[in-house]
Formats: structure tokens, C-alpha cells, sequence
């Protein structure tokens, strides 16, 4: 599993798109985006058309695993975003119900055989959010982050189109 993190617009989608556009066997696409108005179905049609049309999608905003276990382990896989997908869950579920649907999940990703590249936005960059819900979604994402990228085998922060490798087990203290 690779993790890629990064800000809004920072060339995350687009770097996992050429990652595997090589890839000799097959790829899906999972798509946690719901298209909720005119705005984000725009956003929904520009992703389609920057990958190509002979991979599969399935679009899930909910039910990450289920999406995951509908895909042959030998399916190369990207997973597009989890920050919509924790979104969409604090509509209905816990804290702790999602941090243990991530965990779960990115557990499974990781003994998968074939490439899966994770897409999640760093959300802790910023100012501290004005209301609850806010400062819960950018907990929680926080959260999910860590989770996946310790799955992970590679990591990556995106700033600006490119790719920073992020350091596990780094010490803050030689």
C-alpha cells in the first residue's frame, strides 16, 4: 500500500493516476466523492476523464471494505479519497465506530498483492476550525491518516505536483 497525503489541489489524484497507468493488469478506481450538487458533479466528470476508461470504478461513499472485497486481490487499486469517505461517515456513525472501520480497512489494503495507493488530504495544516464538528472532522481525519500510513509501505506528502517520501519511524530526537 502506498499513502499519499496532501492539500486540496495539490496533484494527488492525478500522481496515483500516472503510478498506474503502467500497471500490466487491472485497475479500479474507488470513489468516495457523492455528487451532492452541480459543483461536485463537475469535480466527479473531471476526475473520469484523467484516468483511463478501461478501468474499473466503483463509487462508494460508505463502504470502503464492501468495496475492497469486490475487487480480485491481484486488482491494482486506488482508493480515492478517504477524506470524503470519514466525511460521509460522521453523518451516521461514532468516533469511535469510524477510527475502527479505518482500521480494519487499511489492514485488509495492506495484505492485498497487487498496488493499492491510498489518497487522503492533510487536514491539520491549517487554522484551528471555528465550530465543533469542524475540529472533530480534522481530529478524525488526523486520526485515519495515521492509521493508514502505518499500514502502509511507502508514504507521501504532495505539495505543488510533487512527491516528499515520508520517514517511518523517524525520531524527532538522535
Amino acid at each position: 500500500m502506498i499513502f499519499v497525503t496532501g492539500g486540496a489541489r495539490s496533484g494527488k489524484s492525478r500522481m496515483a493516476v500516472e503510478a498506474l497507468q503502467s500497471w500490466p493488469g487491472e485497475v479500479t478506481y474507488i470513489a468516495t466523492a457523492r455528487a451532492t450538487d452541480e459543483e461536485m458533479s463537475d469535480r466527479i466528470a473531471a476526475h473520469r476523464r484523467g484516468r483511463p476508461g478501461t478501468w474499473g470504478l466503483i463509487e462508494e461513499s460508505e463502504d470502503l471494505r464492501g468495496a475492497l472485497d469486490a475487487t480480485p486481490g491481484s486488482c491494482a487499486v486506488i482508493i480515492d479519497c478517504l477524506t470524503l469517505w470519514v466525511a460521509a461517515l460522521m453523518e451516521t456513525r461514532s468516533d469511535a465506530e469510524i477510527l475502527s472501520l479505518s482500521d480494519s480497512a487499511s489492514g485488509i489494503v495492506a495484505m492485498r498483492e497487487a498496488p493499492v495507493i491510498v489518497i487522503s488530504n492533510e487536514v491539520g495544516s491549517g487554522l484551528v476550525p471555528m465550530s465543533p464538528l469542524g475540529r472533530r472532522f480534522r481530529d478524525l481525519q488526523g486520526v485515519v491518516n495515521q492509521t493508514w500510513s502505518g499500514h502502509a509501505e511507502d508514504s507521501y506528502l504532495v505539495v505543488a505536483g510533487r512527491a516528499l517520501p515520508l520517514v517511518p519511524g523517524a525520531s524527532l530526537i538522535d
